[in-house]
């Protein structure tokens, strides 16, 4: 297929523009403020009238030239000029990419009720009271089988296989016709809490009429179906009757479908179990509470247990999957956790492949494993240790098949997957006309445009502001562009300081120049290097100077003096005093 034939975006379009300027008003605007384009920080509005509907509202985890931040969530802008719009909010499933950012989003105003299913709202709930924000939001518990009336929005559910036991599919009826939104989805015959993905409902959807399909394109590019959670079942299995020594899991804190794996293996081969990492102490606890999982909260090891009792006896499930850097089997990797201490005869078992960007972190917690004397199990050693939560490009394909969609929107995947996932959409018989390769930010409407025509049609419509926000500590948004570039810059080239006092009524010297130099050279072993520098500094001090001019003389004369005389480029901060 010629990429030209689906409908694509101009990507270079970084400023709002006016709306399309084809005559009719829009029954429906898709309007995507994250998940498109990238992974994760998945949200989804639709539009209708002066009536919006949120689904979801995810984070994601900073690359690694987003120097300090925390997370990142999506712009939200749009909305908070539109907060009586809002009629609810529906969440998906609870792993972080989908409900993350909900926290901050309630905190900036929004107050629409929030409906999730159980597992979902009991992790959503954990969340909301570390931030201070559950009793003013308005929660409320749904099935697959609810119906909820947002007017002039209609919702239901699908019962979805995923890597979270409780998660679901977003099926809309709105004013210009039904919208299915996938979310993260496989077609798994054989899943751990034995619940299937409900393909009646697609089907019947199908039979009935489906306007837009928004489908998850995560794995497009794996050719077949993505196997069954059985076969990391299976492989664990294995593991465990190998080894006599404890065996240390990391998977992520909200795969309690994992967690439930683990349990159940480990009872087979007569072990306990212990949790380690502050999310997964948290979400273990409200699993149970809630029954998802097969096990009592007494029955699980303490700490003392986990260290005292025969290594054959024991089983650990930690946070870290990722090589996040303050995860319990990240600090346990460098032998710096308070809890638990890895020891000769221990194996280790990373539940999980490295999210894309994450490769370095993932790679590097491996390395410090071996370098305790571990033995290490991961996904490169054994392909069965993890297997997706999402669909491969066979999955993809069914979905469309079912649901027969009018239009098409890959969604939830960097820009090479929608487009991929584009491609297999017209290969199962969607118009590459109705196929819409789109990014955060660009609005997709559907509406009677053309006068004498009654057909519903879609088309491009402005571009809305959907930048990353970045979370640093307290802050949220106050991160941008330019101070990352220079916490870049200070990270690669490091930064020097020139301090001059000079009088201020004649300009003469009173003190130094002095230069101080933080991540550029040792000053101790570059002493010369540094009185030429100061020399240069010198120079540029003639006369009674403004300190404004005369700090930018200092900085543009010392940039040149590094440049030459090393090859690097630090930050120059010139400090000009006037005594």
């Amino acid at each position: 297929m010629e990429q030209t034939d689906v409908v694509v975006a101009e990507t270079d379009m970084q400023e709002e523009i006016g709306p399309a300027t084809a005559t009719g008003v829009a029954q429906l605007r898709v309007i995507p403020l994250g998940g498109l384009g990238g992974i994760g920080k998945n949200m989804m509005l639709l539009e209708s009238g002066e009536n919006v509907l949120i689904i979801d509202a995810g984070l994601m985890f900073p690359d690694s030239d987003m120097h300090g931040v925390d997370v990142v969530i999506p712009e939200t802008e749009y909305l908070l000029d539109r907060l009586d719009w809002i009629r609810g909010i529906v969440l998906t499933h609870g792993h972080e990419d989908h409900i993350g950012a909900l926290p901050y989003l309630i905190d900036q105003g929004v107050d629409a009720p929030v409906y999730a299913t159980a597992l979902t709202k009991g992790l959503l709930e954990g969340k909301l009271s570390e931030h201070g924000l559950l009793a003013q939001t308005d929660l409320h518990e749904v099935t697959e089988d609810d119906i909820i009336a947002l007017e002039p929005f209609s919702v239901e559910f699908f019962h979805t296989c995923h890597s979270f036991p409780d998660s679901v599919g977003i099926c809309v009826s709105t004013p210009a016709g039904r919208v299915i939104l996938t979310s993260d989805y496989k077609f798994d015959d054989t899943p751990v809490d034995g619940k299937l993905t409900e393909v009646d409902k697609l089907q019947r959807w199908g039979d009935e009429g489906v306007l837009l399909l928004l489908g998850d394109s995560t794995n497009i590019e794996t050719e077949g179906s993505t196997p069954s959670e059985t076969k990391v079942e299976e492989t664990l299995d294995t593991i465990f009757s190998q080894v006599d020594g404890r065996v240390i899991l990391a998977t992520f804190a909200s795969n309690i479908s994992r967690v439930q794996q683990i349990i159940t293996i480990a009872r087979k081969h007569g072990r306990r179990l212990g949790i380690i990492g502050r999310s997964m102490v948290n979400n273990v606890k409200i699993a149970i509470r809630l029954g998802y999982l097969d096990i009592q909260q007494d029955e699980l090891l303490t700490v003392r247990e986990m260290e005292e009792l025969p290594s054959q006896k024991v089983t650990i499930i930690a946070t870290g999957s990722q090589g996040e850097p303050t995860s319990a089997m990240v600090r346990m990797s460098i032998g710096d956790q308070r809890q638990i201490s890895l020891r000769k005869g221990d194996t280790v078992v990373l539940s999980a492949t490295p999210i894309p960007g994450n490769e370095e972190l993932f790679n590097r917690t491996v390395d410090n494993l071996f370098r305790r004397g571990v033995r290490v199990f991961y996904h490169e050693l054994s392909d069965d240790v993890h297997v997706s939560g999402h669909g491969g490009k066979d999955d993809y394909r069914r979905m469309l098949e079912l649901a027969r969609p009018r239009y098409f929107i890959p969604v939830h995947g960097a820009y090479r997957h929608l487009v991929l996932h584009g491609e297999l959409a017209q290969s199962v018989g969607v118009a590459p006309e109705r196929i819409f390769i789109v990014e955060d930010g660009q609005v997709v409407e559907f509406g009677h445009f053309e006068d004498g025509n009654d057909a519903l049609q879609a088309r491009l419509g402005e571009y809305v502001s959907a930048n990353h926000v970045f979370v640093d500590g307290l802050g949220v948004g106050d991160i941008g562009s330019v101070v990352l570039r220079d916490r870049r810059h200070l990270g690669s080239d490091g930064f020097l300081v020139c301090i001059v006092a000079l009088d201020e009524f004649d300009g003469k010297i009173l003190y130094g120049p002095e230069i101080i130099s933080r991540g550029f050279v040792y000053i101790r072993d570059n002493e010369g290097l540094i009185q030429r520098a100061e020399e240069i500094v010198r120079k540029e001090i003639k006369g009674k100077v403004p300190p404004t001019a005369l700090s930018r003389r200092i900085r543009n004369a010392l940039a040149t003096f590094c440049s030459n005389e090393m090859g690097r480029r630090p930050m120059i901060l010139p400090v000009v005093l006037e005594v």
